[in-house]
């Protein structure tokens, strides 16, 4: 199959979106769009993996899928087209163990095509299917449990803003993903004054968190460089070489990243040191989409993600805006497509279920989404004070939605974090948020020492 005929073909068979619409890729109708589902799920898994849609020459993300690809583990699924290889992901069969098995045979592409013929109900019932485990302090991604990342985000990096912020959050029981800050200035001297702020915090508290200031990944370098207590490397990345140079990087950088946080050996129940972020539109608004609608481009993020073995992934499903994603139903969708996508690469994938002010979308939206996502077994959601960034300026989920949703469908955090949790009386007994007037002294002791850290 030529190329552009593969390209045509996913972009015309995905549920309408306005970043495709924007691109001049979407179909016509949703006719000619249920006419290209039909034909995709007839096309083979080994059609699509014969037909790179970037010339391999002009891209290393593309290099990278091939390279990545097991033709043994392949060997199982060759023979079957999109949609048989949909059926039996939905089928008994499909087990933890069986879908895991295929992580190296499966690329970018083949799960974006399946995505595409997929109602929502297909995308939480099999990604529930597929956990991903990882480790640096604690353990995200294990079944019947639900990690949130802090995002103390200030306009100026004010310290007794940010503090306050990550206090808050962890008396609400979040924080096991990751204490992860946006910083208002990418700096090493920066970064260096936002990380020994939380590490003066987590050593006060004795509390097994990882922190991360997500700057950029030559930032990180060089403040290891310095000294600096980096846990995570973070790092925006992209579905093809041309988007990933947008963001300044490439893969050899990730990898000088990867290699330099691994050195300092500062996790304490693994070393997944790497945290990346995405989103639909990215390689769109760079002009680096070379004609591919912009969810397989987003799955295509996934193969450079899963090569540096990273403790999180997250897509920022609604933040660059409605020229990519318009509304509450297309961010709800993107937002199951991705985890789907990543799940079945094997990428530890979160999701910041958020939007834009000027999306039309709203909380309501946001909370049927977070809750879709738990049941499909996301590994982590973002906890920002009021769901209100106000550095970012844009909504997202807060520290109460995650007790909400927790305690709504019997989800607990990372065990150490629980762990810690019910020792300083935050959570109670059977691992959820304490409700204050049952806190008693186990309360006092946890106010006490938030207080103390704050001091």
């Amino acid at each position: 199959m030529p190329p552009n005929s593969l390209k045509t073909l996913l972009a015309e068979a995905t549920p309408a979106r306005s970043g495709d619409f924007l691109a001049g890729l979407a179909a016509e109708s949703q006719e000619a769009r249920v006419k290209a589902q039909r034909r995709l799920a007839e096309t083979g898994l080994s059609d699509i993996l014969a037909t790179p849609l970037i010339d391999p020459d002009r891209d290393e993300v593309q290099r990278l899928i091939l390279d990545q690809h097991d033709d043994e583990a392949f060997r199982p699924i060759s023979g079957l087209s999109v949609g048989e290889f949909r059926d039996w992901l939905l089928s008994d069969e499909a087990t933890t163990d069986a879908i895991s098995a295929l992580k190296w045979a499966l690329t970018p592409e083949m799960v974006a095509a399946v995505s595409k013929i997929c109602r929502n109900q297909d995308l939480i019932a099999i990604a529930r299917k597929r956990p991903v485990v990882t480790k640096f302090r604690t353990t995200v991604g294990e079944p019947g449990r639900l990690s949130v990342r802090i995002q103390p985000n200030h306009p100026t990096d004010d310290a007794k803003g940010v503090a306050a912020s990550i206090l808050d959050g962890l008396a609400f029981g979040c924080g096991d993903a990751v204490i992860g800050i946006n910083p208002a200035t990418d700096s090493p001297s920066a970064m260096r004054r936002l990380l020994e702020l939380i590490e003066e915090l987590r050593l006060r508290l004795d509390c097994p968190v990882q922190s991360c200031v997500l700057a950029h990944v030559t930032t990180a370098i060089d403040a290891m460089g310095r000294g600096a207590p980096v846990d995570l490397v973070f790092q925006s990345i992209a579905g093809s070489q041309k988007a990933n140079e947008s963001f300044g990087i490439n893969l050899a950088m990730l990898k000088e990243g990867q290699d330099a946080a691994k050195s300092l050996k500062r996790g304490t129940v693994g070393e997944d040191v790497m945290y990346f972020e995405t989103g639909q539109g990215a390689a769109l608004s760079a002009d680096a989409n070379f004609g591919i609608d912009q969810q397989t481009m987003e799955a295509r993020a996934y193969a450079v993600a899963r090569a540096f073995d990273p403790l999180l992934v997250n897509t920022v499903v609604g933040f660059i805006g409605p020229e990519y994603l318009y509304d509450g139903k297309e961010i709800t969708r993107a937002g199951l497509e991705d985890h789907f996508c990543g799940k079945l690469l094997g990428v530890p994938m979160g999701v910041d279920v958020c939007y834009t002010n000027h999306a039309e979308a709203d909380q309501d939206d946001m909370d049927n989404l977070l809750t879709l996502l738990a049941v499909a077994g996301v590994n982590f959601v973002m906890g920002v004070p009021g769901s209100d960034d106000v550095m970012l300026n844009y909504q997202s989920t807060s520290y109460h939605d995650a007790a909400y949703v927790r305690r709504a469908l019997g989800l607990k955090p990372a065990p150490e974090f629980e762990a810690w949790a019910r020792e300083v009386g935050v959570f109670d007994e059977a691992g959820f948020l304490m409700p204050e007037k049952q806190r008693g002294d186990a309360g006092l002791i946890a106010r006490s020492k938030l207080l103390e850290a704050a001091e």
